[in-house]
C-alpha cells in the first residue's frame, strides 16, 4: 500500500434524529500512513460519523468509498480490512484474554481473512501474563488493551478508534502511542478521536475539528507555515479551544 492509495473518501455526509441534525455534510479524506485526530466537544457526532464510516449505520445522504470502492459494494474480505475499536469494548468476559482473540481469527478466516497469533498481539500490549484470564476480571483498562490488540491484530488498513486512550493509564498511553506510530509506519490510515489533547497531538499528523455537522478546521503538523503560527500543538489547541466555545 502506498501514501498514493485514499482508504477512506466521505463527502457530504448527512445524518438526523427526527429534528436533531448532528451530520450537516462531512467531507473527510484519510491517507495510507497517516494519523488523524478528531476533535470536537461532547455531542458534536464524533460517534456517529465513526459508526457510518465503519458501516453500522446508513447516514440519510452522501457517499463513502474505502480504498476506492463504494462502502456498500464491499464484500467481507474487503470489509476485513477495517477495524474499529468503539468507547465500549465489546468483548466476551466469559472467555480468556486469548480466547478472545482465537474467537476473532476464527471469524476473520471465514472471511478469507489471516489474523496475527494471538500471544504476538497479547506481548505487544503487555497482556502475556494475562492470557489465560478471564475478561470478566480484568480491568478497564486491561479490556480496553485487548480491544485494541484485537482490531491491530488483523493488520488492518484503515483503523478507526473512539477515544483509545479512555482507562489507560500512563504506560498504556505510552505504548498505544508507540503501537500507533508502528501501525503508521506499516501503511495504515488511522482516525482517532480523543479528550487527551497532550497524547493525541503526540501521534496524529493532522487534526480536524468536526463542528455544527461539518469538518470546520485542520491543522497539520507538517504545515510549511508552522514556524510562522506556532507549533502544531499550540495551533491544534486553538482549534480546540474554537471547537469547544462553539459547541458550548
Amino acid at each position: 500500500m502506498t501514501a498514493s492509495i485514499i482508504p477512506l473518501e466521505a463527502r457530504k455526509i448527512a445524518q438526523r434524529f427526527g429534528r436533531k441534525v448532528v451530520l450537516r455534510a462531512v467531507d473527510l479524506e484519510l491517507q495510507a500512513g497517516e494519523v488523524v485526530g478528531l476533535i470536537g466537544a461532547n455531542g458534536a457526532g464524533k460517534t456517529t460519523l465513526f459508526s457510518i464510516l465503519t458501516g453500522l449505520m446508513q447516514p440519510d445522504s452522501g457517499s463513502l468509498r474505502l480504498g476506492g470502492s463504494f462502502l456498500e459494494d464491499l464484500d467481507l474480505g474487503a470489509r476485513a480490512r477495517l477495524a474499529y475499536v468503539a468507547h465500549g469494548v465489546q468483548l466476551y468476559p466469559g472467555l480468556s484474554a486469548r480466547e478472545n482473540l482465537e474467537l476473532y481469527a476464527a471469524l476473520r478466516a471465514a472471511a478469507g481473512a489471516s489474523t496475527l497469533a494471538s500471544a504476538e498481539v497479547l506481548a505487544r500490549f503487555g497482556l502475556a501474563e494475562a492470557a489465560e484470564g478471564r475478561v470478566s476480571a480484568f480491568s478497564r483498562g486491561m479490556g480496553q488493551r485487548l480491544a485494541l490488540a484485537r482490531a491491530v491484530a488483523g493488520a488492518p488498513e484503515l483503523l478507526i478508534l473512539d477515544e483509545p486512550f479512555t482507562a489507560l493509564d500512563r504506560a498504556g498511553r505510552e505504548l498505544l502511542v508507540e503501537v500507533l506510530a508502528e501501525e503508521r509506519a506499516r501503511g495504515a490510515a488511522v482516525l482517532l478521536s480523543s479528550h487527551d489533547h497532550a497524547m493525541l497531538v503526540r501521534i496524529a499528523d493532522r487534526v480536524v475539528s468536526l463542528e455544527r455537522g461539518v469538518i470546520a478546521g485542520e491543522v497539520r503538523r507538517d504545515d510549511a507555515s508552522e514556524l510562522g503560527e506556532g507549533s502544531f500543538a499550540a495551533r491544534a489547541a486553538a482549534l480546540w479551544s474554537g471547537a469547544e466555545a462553539t459547541e458550548g
